[in-house]
């Protein structure tokens, strides 16, 4: 895949947000907040650009968090009030879902006025929406209907970014991974050969237009041991051009999810943690992706950090500061492995 060197330093999308904007929200003024998430959004183009990134995203600062894209934007949604140990508000679905126009389309479009290349958008998967919002009794008649009605949407949400110029798009579903593990973790409401056939159908495209590249990041963290037949079931399923595969912990598994994956798909190791503020040590990391390249070509790869660094806005994993470091980081990483290519 030649081109995979235009998005070698990545990242995944959300990014901590700046303390202007988090005042603006707070103070309730609609005009002040959006005029706040412009400026946040301009400034974040720079960040990026000046870190040398191949990609560039809003930050997701516009959404309270990574579902925010398609919560936000479509109808038969309902917020419960409740939020969960991951700080994520509770949603049900109760109807299946109709788009009430582009869902990052526009965003996207005003994204790359701002930036000399392609930007990046991240989605959460149909699957994962389907599987958490689910509930038997409240109009939808299962969860694989309320999944097959999200990947048409999402899906249709692709082709318009394609057409619009994004060639970089990824999908989001926390869940996958533990369901690789030789002892499935819960799958909620859609059990795995569900949420395979959902998302194959949301990442599907008649056409790849020259540079496009369709990803799914399956999950925050390895399992403890993987079950091969599953892994590969979930890669020859899902014709998702690239996978986003956390790489940062050093662990047997971690190299499992990559030896799995077919030939012919790009891989992007998650090689530093997102989640901690110390840096790693360079040369751990390096011993660490060249285990992967005994077994899979580094010209089909990319790094970034494990995961978003703020995929809900109110509770950032890191400062400003430590984000910054962390994918500095990324990009030196990518300048021992691949030289100056960028």
């Amino acid at each position: 895949m030649a081109d995979t060197f235009n998005y070698r330093i990545d990242h995944h999308g959300s990014l901590v947000r700046p303390a202007e904007l988090v005042a603006a929200r707070a103070a309730g003024d609609p005009q002040a907040r959006a005029a706040a998430e412009r400026r946040a959004v301009e400034e974040a183009v720079v960040f990026q650009r000046r870190l040398r990134s191949t990609v560039v995203t809003d930050g997701d600062f516009p959404r309270e968090d990574f579902r925010g894209a398609v919560l936000d934007a479509v109808t038969g949604f309902r917020r419960t009030g409740e939020v969960g140990a991951d700080g994520l508000a509770g949603w049900v679905a109760e109807s299946l879902p109709k788009a009430n126009g582009p869902l990052l389309a526009d965003a996207a479009e005003r994204l790359t006025a701002l930036t000399v290349i392609a930007p990046k958008v991240s989605l959460p998967s149909p699957a994962y929406l389907a599987a958490t919002t689910y509930r038997p009794g409240l109009g939808v008649s299962s969860a694989r209907e309320l999944g097959e009605a999200l990947a048409e949407i999402i899906q249709a949400e692709i082709e318009l970014l394609v057409a619009r110029g994004v060639r970089l798009i990824q999908l989001n579903n926390p869940l996958l991974l533990g369901q690789l593990a030789t002892d499935p973790a819960d799958p909620g409401a859609l059990p795995f050969e569900d949420a395979l056939a959902v998302e194959a159908l949301a990442v599907r495209l008649d056409t790849r237009p020259e540079g496009v590249r369709i990803g799914l990041a399956p999950g925050l963290a390895a399992p403890g041991a993987v079950d091969r037949a599953r892994a590969e079931r979930l890669y020859g399923a899902v014709p998702a051009d690239r996978w986003i595969l956390p790489f940062d912990q050093g662990t047997d598994a971690e190299l499992d999810l990559v030896r799995a994956l077919p030939e012919d798909r790009d891989v992007c190791l998650g090689v530093v943690d997102a989640t901690v503020p110390a840096l790693e040590d360079i040369d751990t990391v390096m011993a660490r992706i060249d285990a992967a390249g005994e077994f899979k070509d580094l010209e089909d790869a990319a790094v970034s950090p494990s995961r978003g660094f703020a995929d809900v806005a109110s509770r950032p994993l890191l400062t400003t500061q430590e984000q910054r470091k962390k994918l500095v980081l990324v990009e030196t990483v990518a300048r021992y492995v691949w030289g100056n290519e960028f």
